[in-house]
C-alpha cells in the first residue's frame, strides 16, 4: 500500500509541475502577445500623428504661397498705380 501511495504521490507531484510549467508558458505567451499589441498600436499612432503633421505642413506651405503672392500683387499694384 505504501508504494501504491508514493506512485501517486509521484504522479501527483509530475503532474503538478508538467500543469504548473505549462501555465507559466501561457502567461509568457500571454505577455509576448499583449507586447506585440502594443508595439503596434504605438507604431499606428505614430503613423497617424506623422500622416496629420505632413497634412498641416502642406496646408501651411500652401496658405504661405497664397498670402505672399496675395501681397505681392498689392504692393505691385500700389507701386505702379
Amino acid at each position: 500500500m505504501a508504494l501504491k501511495m508514493r506512485q501517486s504521490l509521484s504522479a501527483f507531484e509530475r503532474a503538478f509541475v508538467e500543469e504548473s510549467e505549462a501555465d507559466r508558458e501561457r502567461g509568457e505567451r500571454a505577455y509576448r502577445k499583449a507586447e506585440q499589441r502594443l508595439h503596434q498600436r504605438r507604431r499606428q499612432r505614430v503613423n497617424k500623428s506623422g500622416s496629420l503633421r505632413f497634412l498641416l505642413l502642406v496646408l501651411v506651405l500652401l496658405a504661405t504661397a497664397v498670402l505672399v503672392t496675395v501681397v505681392m500683387f498689392k504692393t505691385l499694384y500700389i507701386v505702379m498705380g
